[in-house]
């Protein structure tokens, strides 16, 4: 599950955990209905009389997941988040030999198939399932997409007879619609909770591609990868996120739309992972003060390109940054947040043309769209130093992000600061997290190290960093 957590100081700490680990056995079938005691009579006569038929018939389909992820007693000096630790904050405490987690799934196939949260399965070295009836078998991972939170695991059982889950359509949910979730929250098995539909389209941060279902649904940790059922006891959403004070439910929990779901399943099952286009740009919504500083009287959705990245298909097809997309493939241009899906759900290789402002003036460019590259190839660059500013950095890993009650992994963390250079000139720290250059988003290391390649030797570069809850401006001049 992952939690929301909000501090006394109005910050959000997001937290990646799994649900609850070595939990007691618990009762089974636990079912927790809230009462609507705000709702009006109307709104009453249109609830179910009783959610018992819609459990009865669901809860063969959720699945208990339970992984076990082997780790070394400590990390050694190939480690470079324990590195880190040991030498500014002490020695970092032991890591047990064996990590375990619990949380949900839903089976999608006779055969076995299982949708669940990548970060229920990810790391793991092994994965047990244990079906309603209390049997248990091994699951092998078929494919996982980090991106949405999603994966695909498969348990081997002679007969292909299982109970599988009727998929719904997310797009026909309402807000106000009477919702179910069933899961295994703390490891107590197949529990269900009842709600309404808060909001649709919810962007909290947790990717790219953020659409979530929001629901007053009690949702707790180890409910993840568990459905979210409509009244017709179909599958709307998969239960992935909470937002909470106290780290318990607190009526704010979050579903990926199963329409989502449905196509990252597909590619999963016939590739192992998502093929998405690419387009290589970043882009803001042009509103009408902005569009009226940019000398632009066309109305209409509007989006200002703000970064092409090298190499990209958009910066081959000529596309500047300042440039404002105005269409889309012949159709008007969607939302900034939005453009990352309608690009991603365009196949590689193909041809779309971009209506463009430049300079006040109309045109169109044609791009061909290419294969989004898998962020793993990006992030397996740990570690670079700049010698001309005298810093060396490393990539924020989840487990790091948690030592230092960060929010996020996208930037890189400050692990040396040579004696007497630029970087130190100025009280940059160990610790200290770069989040832009020279005002551009640093979410890798690569991101770093392009970023200050973009200078000369003597120019100045802007470092915005993290430090502790403070955000901080450094004005760092390269070395001559």
């Amino acid at each position: 599950m992952r939690l929301f957590h909000k501090k006394p100081s109005g910050a959000v700490l997001v937290i990646m955990a799994v649900a609850a680990a070595s939990l007691p056995t618990s009762p089974q079938f636990i079912v927790s209905v809230p009462v609507a005691t705000a709702a009006g009579p109307a709104a009453l006569e249109h609830r179910p009389p009783s959610f018992a038929a819609i459990a009865k018939k669901t809860m063969p389909v959720v699945v208990n997941i339970s992984t076990t992820t082997q780790r070394s007693g400590r990390g050694g000096a190939n480690d470079p988040i324990d590195e880190f630790f040991n030498r500014f904050f002490g020695e970092s405490p032991p890591k047990e030999n064996s990590q375990r987690s619990l949380g949900s799934g839903i089976l999608i196939s006779k055969d076995g198939e299982i949708l669940t949260n990548y970060h229920v399965v990810r790391n793991a070295d092994a994965i047990k399932v244990k079906l309603a009836d209390q049997t248990e078998f091994e699951g092998r991972l078929i494919g996982k997409d980090d991106r949405t939170d999603l994966a695909l695991i498969k348990i081997r059982r002679s007969g292909g007879n299982l109970p599988f889950a009727r998929l719904g359509s997310s797009s026909q949910l309402d807000v106000g619609d009477w919702v179910m979730a069933i899961g295994n929250p703390f490891g107590l098995d197949h529990t269900v909770t009842a709600g309404i539909v808060s909001a649709k389209g919810r962007v909290i941060g947790a990717g790219p591609y953020d659409n979530f279902i929001q629901t007053d649904a009690s949702i707790n940790p180890g409910n993840s990868g568990g459905p979210l059922i409509n009244a017709a006891g179909e599958v709307v959403g998969v239960n992935s996120a909470i937002f909470s004070q106290t780290g318990g439910n607190v009526g704010i929990g979050f579903a990926i739309p199963i329409d989502l779901a449905k196509k990252v399943a597909d590619q999963l099952r016939k590739n192992g992972k998502v093929v998405r286009g690419w387009l290589g740009i970043r882009a803001q919504d042009v509103n009408p003060q902005l569009a009226s500083s940019l000398g632009i009287v066309r109305g209409g959705e509007m989006a200002v390109v703000t970064e092409v990245t090298e190499g990209s298909p958009a910066a081959e097809a000529g596309i500047k940054s300042s440039d404002i997309v105005v269409e889309f493939n012949g159709k008007p241009v969607p939302r900034s947040h939005d453009f990352p899906s309608v690009i991603a759900d365009t196949p590689p290789g193909q041809k779309v043309t971009l209506k463009i402002i430049r300079e006040k003036k109309e045109q169109t460019v044609a791009v061909k769209i290419g294969e989004l590259p898998d962020e793993t190839d990006a992030s397996q660059q740990i570690e670079a130093k700049d010698a001309e500013i005298g810093l060396r950095v490393q990539r924020i890993t989840p487990e790091a992000a948690r030592r230092l009650g960060m929010n996020s992994t996208k930037g890189v963390i400050v692990v040396e600061v040579q004696p007497g250079s630029p970087a130190d000139q100025v009280g940059l720290e160990p610790a200290d997290v770069i989040r832009e250059v020279n005002q551009r988003p640093v979410n890798s290391v690569k991101d770093f190290q392009l970023a200050l390649r973009q200078g000369r030797r003597g120019d100045r570069i802007l470092l915005l960093v993290q430090r502790g809850d403070n955000a901080v401006f450094f004005a760092v001049k390269r070395k001559s």
